[in-house]
């Protein structure tokens, strides 16, 4: 399992390990006044030990797009492959972000002409917390696939690739604007869904929850573990 030796947060294969934990509930929120039922739930994850890389061959066509990518840019390229419920993630470094799109777009056995989505995750007990992940599709294959890179706090920077993909622009955006994740590259990387000038970024796990005052009505929402439960 390899560090990360730039001290860049650049993302390896440690990041891709899940953590020895149990997460209960749904919205990590605990001792609320939830009554959706969903604090009930109970989602275990496999050990950190755990190797998470799918045994290769994969299956399907995966096999075909991995070895085409590595072909085009490299065997290193690829972090960590991972086959689930019949999807394919290809786990690759932030600054090589917009190397992979490229190829992905215009070689012509891949041909992923399309990036549906472009979204960030947070998962706060890892070292490289901060994930973004794209969802390509291939309309010409009628295949899709899935990249994901990770940062960390103090280096969240990605390539961006709306040079590739002019789809991308306003979902970097809400990546950057919800996470603080920094597209490097991007033209015109401002926050989107809040203020110019707000303060944090509001789907970071550790951001608070509730509390937020309507001004217009001068109502006051509380936060979840202040809110009445019915039992």
């Amino acid at each position: 399992m390899s560090t990360d030796p730039t001290g860049t947060g650049a993302s390896g294969p440690d990041d891709v390990q899940p953590v020895g934990m149990q997460r209960k509930g749904l919205f990590g929120v605990a001792d609320s006044g939830d009554t959706s039922g969903f604090g009930g739930l109970v989602q275990a994850t496999p050990s950190a030990g755990e190797i998470v890389s799918t045994p290769e061959p994969l299956g399907e066509y995966f096999d075909e797009i991995v070895g085409a990518l590595r072909e085009l840019l490299g065997d290193d390229i690829t972090r960590a492959v991972i086959v689930d419920r019949g999807e394919l993630t290809i786990h690759v470094a932030p600054d090589r972000v917009a190397d992979v799109c490229q190829a992905m777009r215009d070689d012509e056995s891949l041909r992923f002409e399309l990036c549906a989505s472009v979204s960030g995750v947070d998962y706060p007990d890892r070292r490289n917390r901060l994930h973004v992940v794209y969802h390509l599709t291939s309309m010409t294959y009628r295949r899709r696939v899935r990249l994901e890179t990770a940062v960390g706090l103090d280096h969240p920077v990605v390539q961006s690739v709306t040079a590739v993909y002019p789809t991308a622009d306003w979902q970097e955006r809400e990546a950057y604007d919800m996470f603080g994740v920094v597209f490097e590259g991007h033209p015109h990387l401002t926050r989107i869904l809040m203020p110019d000038d707000w303060e944090g970024f509001p789907q970071r796990k550790d951001y608070p929850l509730g509390g937020i005052a309507v001004e217009y009505k001068g109502a006051h929402i509380p936060p979840p573990d202040e809110r009445r439960a019915y039992k």
